[in-house]
């Protein structure tokens, strides 16, 4: 009862966040975003015929009405239709988002997971040459931008002039080995690029924990080196790790797969939200928008739950 009483009260808290997000976002759709009035007309339209479809498109109503009813299609999850392609938007994202997360999922996994280990090894043998090796890496993989990385794995195995060993483009998965030639090269260079600073952060966190009495304490006694690493610093570092993987979930969910998808023509939700941009696509650009904030409240929510489970010291308050 205790923790549905405060997951209650944490999603009560998250309304704030939800309403600026949403308030921000649509302002700067509805003052900045495009005008698909003149898209719709042909030309030299009259005024009457301008007023007419201004008023089709809900232009001429007041703002706080309109806002009053994207808060509303928030709620209710329906969202109307595509102004480009006509569907429902809440079917074009149960469409689209489990794309995105097959595609995601692997890289951002293997991302932390890899970024974990290097981070426990580097740490252990710090100020050896094992660390300096794995941070050179690491400062290799954070300089590198996200495009450069997804051009040139793509060169490397994908193309005639590489390996030519997987798909270009597209997302025609039918099978899980279709899903494994797919997936390998975005995840490739998700990986590639991500690897650089979870591994910094992970050190840095490790290396902190590194220097606490209970650690050498248990060094003193002899304890095995996996034990130590494992048992006395990794545990008790979950904390600043859980924190950095949850709120890196609603981003890779949507900023991660949008240039990924869009580079590699894969039809998630992240090449959905590119073309919404490229349209003015407001009713897919409000779902995306709204959606997202309402995750990160989520994800608030599940993160203090995760504190809980690896620190029985978190209260749940």
């Amino acid at each position: 009862m205790d923790l549905l009483q405060f997951a209650i009260r944490k999603l009560i808290s998250g309304i704030p966040l939800v309403l600026g997000v949403t308030f921000i976002s649509f302002v700067l759709m509805v003052y900045f975003g495009p005008d698909k009035t003149y898209e719709l007309l042909g030309k030299n339209p009259t005024a009457q015929q301008i007023e007419e479809v201004r008023h089709q498109l809900g232009y001429d109503r007041p703002f706080l009405s309109r806002y009053s009813d994207y808060l509303r299609e928030l709620s209710t999850l329906d969202f109307g239709h595509s102004d480009s392609t006509g569907e429902r938007v809440i079917g074009l994202l149960g469409r689209t988002i489990p794309v995105s997360l097959a595609l995601t999922t692997p890289g951002f996994v293997l991302g932390n997971l890899l970024g974990v280990l290097l981070a426990l090894i580097a740490a252990y043998h710090r100020g050896g040459w094992i660390d300096k090796f794995i941070m050179g890496g690491a400062v290799v993989g954070m300089s590198v931008s996200f495009l450069i990385a997804i051009v040139g794995f793509q060169l490397i195995f994908s193309s005639s002039y590489g390996l030519n060993m997987f798909p270009v483009r597209g997302w025609d998965v039918y099978s899980l080995t279709d899903y494994l030639r797919y997936i390998t090269v975005p995840t490739m260079a998700t990986v590639f690029v991500a690897l650089g600073y979870n591994t910094r952060f992970y050190r840095a966190v490790i290396v902190e924990e590194m220097t606490r009495d209970h650690v050498r304490t248990a060094r003193a006694f002899g304890t095995r080196p996996w034990k130590l690493l494992y048992k006395n610093i990794l545990k008790n570092s979950l904390i600043p790790i859980i924190t950095r993987i949850m709120f890196s979930i609603p981003l890779v969910i949507i900023s991660g797969s949008l240039l990924i998808e869009s580079y590699f023509g894969i039809p998630g939700v992240g090449k959905v939200t590119y073309d919404a941009i490229t349209t003015g696509d407001q009713p897919v650009l409000k779902a995306v928008v709204g959606l997202t904030a309402v995750l990160f409240v989520l994800t608030l929510l599940l993160t203090d739950i995760l504190y809980k489970m690896v620190d029985p010291r978190v209260s749940l308050k």
